[in-house]
């Protein structure tokens, strides 16, 4: 049963995690569930309860998340169509492979690859502006993204995001489109974890994140809206530098 006897004081700390992960994810296209993880983690969250309650105020925030983005006109309808139906199909082969195979075993090779596209994002960032040009690449990105985020745990985010910026697309666009992809995505992988779960999942934490998240969820699309093309490419890079490089430390010590 959902346990209301928390108070204010309780709450705090788990809508300050919330809202700090989603302002960067709204704004960047990636990250809440590795920042809030990581932080739940560091307040003595249990390792399972901090991904599973992650996992299901993800399914609330990329809704809010997606329909901020809409409405501030980030969404670039042709490339949310050829990314949406690619990532539905693995994230549904990622969730049945989650359940057959470890996929942990791959998680420090991805993490590498995704530092060297942060590298690479950054150097493009500063020394030479931004030009948009329409991806190629879509479909297999969008496959790989959804595989990735079911079967390890996350990757839609980094993988498609920073993919479609490496191939020329408008920063903008790009964050926003992925970001209301997202919600298609995490809605088809959680159905059943969600229902299975009900209320139960919905500890302390996870209505502290969902409370955070959600408030947070229209800045980030004002943000991404705002900032100038050549600072978000600069910024993608770092968080993927950064985040990256925490997560290999942890899969390997």
């Amino acid at each position: 049963m959902l346990d209301l006897s928390y108070g204010l004081a309780d709450l705090l700390p788990f809508i300050a995690i919330g809202f700090a992960a989603q302002l960067v994810d709204g704004a960047l296209g990636m990250a809440f569930g590795v920042i809030s993880t990581t932080l739940l983690l560091s307040l003595g969250v249990p390792p399972a309860a901090a991904s599973a309650g992650v996992h299901t105020v993800e399914s609330f925030t990329t809704g809010v998340s997606g329909a901020s983005h809409i409405l501030h006109r980030n969404v670039d309808w042709r490339l949310f169509a050829r990314l949406v139906i690619p990532g539905v199909i693995g994230g549904i082969l990622g969730a049945y492979v989650l359940t057959q195979i470890d996929a942990g075993t791959a998680r420090p090779f991805i993490l590498a690859y995704l530092a060297a596209i942060g590298i690479y994002l950054l150097w493009r960032g500063i020394k030479y502006p931004p030009v948009s040009k329409r991806p190629k690449i879509i479909e297999p990105l969008g496959l790989a993204g959804g595989f990735l985020d079911a079967a390890g745990g996350g990757g839609w985010g980094p993988v498609v995001t920073s993919n479609l910026l490496v191939q020329g697309a408008e920063p903008r666009t790009v964050i926003g489109t992925v970001s209301a992809s997202e919600f298609v995505l995490t809605v088809t992988i959680s159905a059943t974890f969600i229902l299975t779960l009900g209320w139960e999942m919905f500890t302390t934490a996870t209505v502290g994140l969902l409370i955070g998240g959600v408030a947070a969820a229209p800045l980030g699309a004002f943000v991404a809206k705002r900032a100038p093309a050549r600072a978000l490419l600069v910024l993608v890079g770092v968080l993927l530098i950064l985040t990256s490089a925490y997560g290999i430390y942890r899969a390997l010590s």
